[in-house]
C-alpha cells in the first residue's frame, strides 16, 4: 500500500470519461467572489484550490456545465471569462497558489453568471449539474464501498499512533484526512451512520 493510498483521499471518482469536460461556477461563501474554470476532473481541481473546498465554496450555488469536448469547454470558459473584464479580482488568500487557482477570479457577477450560463447551456445543448452539491453527492456515492474500509484504516492508524507515539510525533495527516473528507460527506448531505465503522463515526463525533 502506498503512502497516499494510506492516508490520502478515498478514491473519489475523478476519471475522465469518454472525453467529459466541464465548466465550473464557483461562488464563494461568505464573500463576494466567483472562480470559473475548466477542468476533466473537477473533485481532483476542487481539492486543489483547498483540502476543505466544500467549505469554501457555496455548494447550493455553484455548478457545472458538461460539455462533450475539451475544445468546447475552452470556448464556453473564454466566454465567460471575456463577459466580464471589468470584474476580475483577486483569489483568496486561503486558495493554494501551487493550484494555479489565482486566475479567473470575479466580484460582483453573482447576480448574472448563473442566468447567463443556464441560458449558454440550453442555447448549446450542453449537460447542466446544478446545485454543485448534488453531483458532489452522486459522485461522492460511486464510491461508498470503499469508504467503509477506508476509514477504519486510518482510524487504526490515528489510535495505533495514540498508544505508541508521542503526541509531538505523531503524523497528524490521518486525523486530518479522515476529518476532511467524513466534513466533505456530510457537506453534500450523505448519511455517515451508514457508510462507515460505528468507531470512526465514534472517533469523528469527538473530534467535530
Amino acid at each position: 500500500m502506498s503512502e497516499h493510498e494510506t492516508w490520502g483521499d478515498w478514491d473519489l471518482p475523478d476519471p475522465v470519461r469518454g472525453g467529459r469536460t466541464f465548466v465550473y461556477v464557483l461562488p464563494s461563501l461568505g464573500e463576494d467572489l466567483t472562480k470559473i474554470g475548466f477542468t476533466q476532473a473537477p473533485v481532483q481541481r476542487f481539492r486543489s484550490f483547498h483540502p476543505r473546498f466544500f467549505a469554501l465554496f457555496d455548494l447550493e450555488q455553484g455548478l457545472l456545465v458538461e460539455t462533450g469536448q475539451l475544445r468546447e469547454a475552452r470556448r464556453l470558459e473564454r466566454l465567460l471569462i471575456e463577459r466580464w473584464p471589468e470584474h476580475r479580482a483577486s483569489a483568496p488568500l486561503l486558495v493554494a497558489e501551487t493550484a494555479g487557482g489565482h486566475t479567473e477570479w470575479f466580484r460582483g457577477i453573482g447576480d448574472e453568471v448563473d442566468a447567463f450560463v443556464r441560458r449558454t447551456a440550453d442555447r448549446y445543448g450542453y449537460a447542466l449539474h446544478a446545485p454543485l452539491r448534488s453531483w458532489l453527492h452522486a459522485r461522492f456515492a460511486e464510491r461508498t464501498d470503499q469508504l467503509y474500509d477506508w476509514s477504519q484504516r486510518l482510524l487504526d492508524m490515528i489510535e495505533w499512533q495514540a498508544a505508541n507515539v508521542a503526541a509531538e510525533a505523531r503524523d497528524p495527516r490521518y486525523a486530518r484526512a479522515l476529518r476532511d473528507n467524513l466534513d466533505a460527506c456530510r457537506a453534500v448531505g450523505m448519511a455517515l451512520d451508514k457508510l462507515v465503522p460505528a468507531s470512526v463515526l465514534a472517533w469523528y463525533a469527538s473530534v467535530s
